[in-house]
């Protein structure tokens, strides 16, 4: 319009400059006005201006279209590269179309370029589960309720999957009653976002439900996050500990050091795991396993510094409860077995080094077991205790006093220049138990106690050793008479393989048919018949020989053979009786020792039952033997036993009687019909006045109970005279006969002549 301004102003001024001059000339001449030369200057130069003008006019439009379309250009790469950097789509939606217009950029291309996608949506694509509230969020902003459009939904995509999006536009043309026509906006691709947004969701919440406890802290050690386990656990709630140093915890437990090692190890390595102990709000310790690691920034920088923690107090207090229970004796607290082998062994080691002794002491306590069931066995507990406080009092500081089982102990002595070391504290053991033991009920007891010693390197170079030669050491000293000591030698070792030889072979004895059967016969002392015999048992081994039965007796009782030996012997004692009374022998009692073990295994009386039976026996006429202490050792069970052996009309004899615990009160309520005076009484009987009360008073004391009584190992005429003048029913011994075979027996029974009868 400026440009068609000034060309409409030249065409004024042409005119009047240059037709002026024609026009006067022309009123003086005939000439016509064009034809002048001045009028055909000004046509030319008006054509020219009008031609410049017209040219100027069109090179301006253009110049200004150019830059138009330079501003549009521009403006729509400012548009590709807002949407590229924002990763957004613009949208345009036209209410009275119902159509979407969308805009995009695509991936770049291959020259780098950004490319502007543009589409018209009819659809929409939204999520047939997402339209309705998207509806209604549109419809309350186009009615003025809220400020703008904002709306999370899915999408579909080109590829046909679904996307979250969040929308976010206003209304951009009304008409003239105010209806919403277009409204425009944004829209970014939210899907990465929200299911980071879940995922942190879930971690939040993952770590608030967990037990360990957890805390957030910042590179100045300050607490900036922690969960609700760190709080149950720290006795600080949330607001208490953000921003406070994380030193508030911090335990008197540990110095300076410790806390500026972890620090550092923490800065420079980015991870730190041990335990450490802590304070509580209360000022409360506990100890806490600790797992920390760095959270780095998206420089790789260290930002914070997330750690775990868990209270493990109690698993450390469980964890040395238990250490304890492995390694020490719960009742006397000294080490057991366990930690006394692992101190032997690093003695043994020492002693190595220094070319030195180690004393091995294997003590046991003298009749514990009678001490422990008559007092019962709390009672035993306290002695026990009070035993092993004695041994520490005893013992050198720097010895292991160790119990194994029971009522055994032993003690570890190093450095031990002179065997004799080892023999004054055993003798300084033995001294001090024979000062009373302080138990709890302040009741005094005294106990013996028999050591066994063993010496490193003299009797052994390992532990096993050492302990089994002390222990076989002590065997030996009970067997000498207890409450005493001895030292190892390699003949007890003898004996051992010896014990152990027979132990093996008494396992085939049946097999092998290396038992017999002996039988000393006893008499009466009123009438001079004789009445019954004693079936007793003897082992010929075809390597050792005849070997007696206190020697294996016992071994048959330690390995449970006894009981097959056992029943052996009444079907061997019921055979031999069944083929004497063939012989005329009817009124002859056949008497038979039973072990412990048979009694209290329970099926005695059935089997002595089944025996009389299948040997069509009298029931009276035969016997059970059993010593005072099997008859009192388990007094209960016994007298059912023995109640049941009776109602058979089996007889019961004591033997040993005397030696034992002697319970008249008991005994008299035992279903018993004979009394066996020992032969340690008899021995000395007719020299020994407190053998001869002893005997008198057993013998006076069986006859007001109605009761036979029968001394054993009468060997001379005076034994047999004086028990005959003090009413004594029946002896039995070498002053009549020693033990015979079935057939020597057999004709001895047979040859028998009575003497003159003494007085009744």
């Amino acid at each position: 319009s400026k440009r068609l301004a000034q060309l409409w102003g030249w065409l004024l001024v042409v005119p009047v400059v240059c037709f002026t001059p024609a026009w006067a000339a022309s009123a003086t001449s005939t000439q016509p006005l064009w034809t002048h030369p001045l009028a055909l200057a000004g046509y030319v130069l008006l054509l020219g201006m009008l031609v410049l003008s017209v040219a100027r006019y069109f090179e301006a439009r253009k110049r200004m279209h150019q830059r138009y379309f330079d501003q549009i250009r521009e403006r729509e790469e400012r548009l590709k590269v807002a949407l590229w950097a924002s990763e957004e789509i613009f949208w345009d939606y036209d209410f009275k179309a119902g159509s979407m217009h969308r805009m995009s950029v695509e991936e770049e291309s291959s020259a780098g370029e950004i490319e502007l996608f543009s589409e018209n949506d009819p659809d929409h694509h939204i999520h047939p589960e997402d339209l309705p509230l998207v509806r209604e969020r549109m419809r309350a902003h186009s009615h003025g309720h809220v400020p703008f459009f904002l709306s999370e939904h899915r999408t579909r995509e080109t590829g046909g999957e679904w996307v979250w999006v969040r929308a976010r536009g206003r209304v951009v043309e009304r008409d003239a009653n105010g209806h919403a026509l277009r409204v425009a906006g944004t829209a970014r691709d939210i899907t990465a976002y929200r299911s980071e947004a879940r995922d942190r969701r879930i971690a939040s919440e993952v770590l608030r439900s967990m037990t360990e406890a957890v805390c957030v802290f910042d590179r100045a050690f300050h607490f900036t996050s922690i969960n609700t386990a760190f709080e149950s656990m720290s006795g600080y709630a949330g607001g208490e500990l953000i921003g406070q140093s994380t030193s508030l915890l911090d335990n008197v437990r540990h110095d300076a050091a410790f806390y500026r090692g972890m620090r550092d190890a923490l800065s420079a390595e980015g991870h730190w795991a041990g335990e450490m102990w802590q304070r509580r709000k209360d000022g409360t310790e506990f100890l806490s396993g600790v797992e920390c690691n760095v959270i780095r920034d998206a420089t790789g920088e260290p930002e914070h510094y997330v750690a775990v923690l868990s209270d493990v107090t109690d698993s450390r207090r469980a964890e040395q409860e238990l250490r304890f229970l492995a390694n020490y004796d719960t009742l006397t607290n000294l080490p057991n077995r366990t930690l006394l082998s692992e101190r032997l062994s690093q003695a043994i080691v020492n002693a190595r080094r220094d070319d030195s002794k180690v004393a091995v002491l294997f003590l046991d306590l003298d009749r514990f077991k009678d001490i422990n069931d008559s007092l019962g066995h709390a009672a035993g507990d306290r002695i026990l205790r009070a035993a092993a406080a004695r041994l520490r009092e005893v013992s050198p500081a720097e010895a292991t006093v160790a119990r194994l089982s029971g009522d055994e102990f032993t003690i570890v002595l190093e450095h031990v220049s002179d065997p004799h070391q080892a023999d004054t504290l055993a003798r300084d053991i033995i001294t001090a138990f024979d000062a009373p033991l302080a138990v709890e009920n302040r009741r005094d007891i005294v106990i013996s106690p028999t050591i066994g010693i063993s010496l490193y390197p003299d009797h052994g170079q390992v532990p096993t050793d050492l302990l089994k030669h002390a222990d076989t050491a002590m065997y030996q000293a009970k067997a000498a008479g207890r409450h005493t000591f001895l030292r190892y030698t390699d003949q007890m070792e003898s004996d051992l393989r010896q014990r152990a030889t027979l132990s093996g072979a008494l396992r085939k004895v049946l097999e092998n048919g290396e038992l017999r059967l002996v039988f000393q016969p006893r008499v009466s002392l009123r009438t001079d018949k004789i009445t019954g015999v004693e079936a007793l048992l003897r082992w010929e081994h075809p390597q050792f020989g005849d070997i007696p039965p206190d020697r294996f007796i016992p071994l048959a009782e330690e390995s449970g053979m006894i009981l097959a030996i056992g029943e052996w012997v009444l079907r061997e004692a019921c055979a031999t009786l069944k083929r004497w009374r063939q012989h005329g022998m009817d009124l002859l009692v056949m008497s038979v020792n039973v072990s412990a073990l048979q009694l209290l295994r329970g099926d005695l009386p059935e089997l002595v039952a089944r025996l009389l039976d299948e040997s069509e026996l009298p029931p009276d006429q035969f016997e059970i033997e059993l010593t005072e202490s099997v008859v009192m050792g388990n007094a209960e069970h016994t007298a059912e036993s023995l109640h049941t052996l009776r109602a058979l009309g089996v007889r019961l004899a004591v033997d040993d009687f005397g030696t034992g615990y002697s319970s008249l009160a008991y005994l008299k309520r035992l279903p018993i019909t004979t009394l066996k005076i020992d032969k340690a009484f008899i021995d000395e009987i007719q020299d020994n006045a407190d053998d001869q009360a002893i005997t008198t008073s057993i013998i006076a004391m069986a006859r007001s109970l109605g009761l036979t009584v029968i001394a054993e190992g009468v060997e001379h005429q005076a034994q047999a005279d004086f028990l005959q003048a003090h009413h004594c029913d029946e002896v039995q011994g070498y002053w009549l006969s020693p033990p015979l075979d079935p057939y020597r027996c057999l004709s001895f029974l047979r040859n028998h002549t009575p003497r003159v009868a003494g007085p009744a």
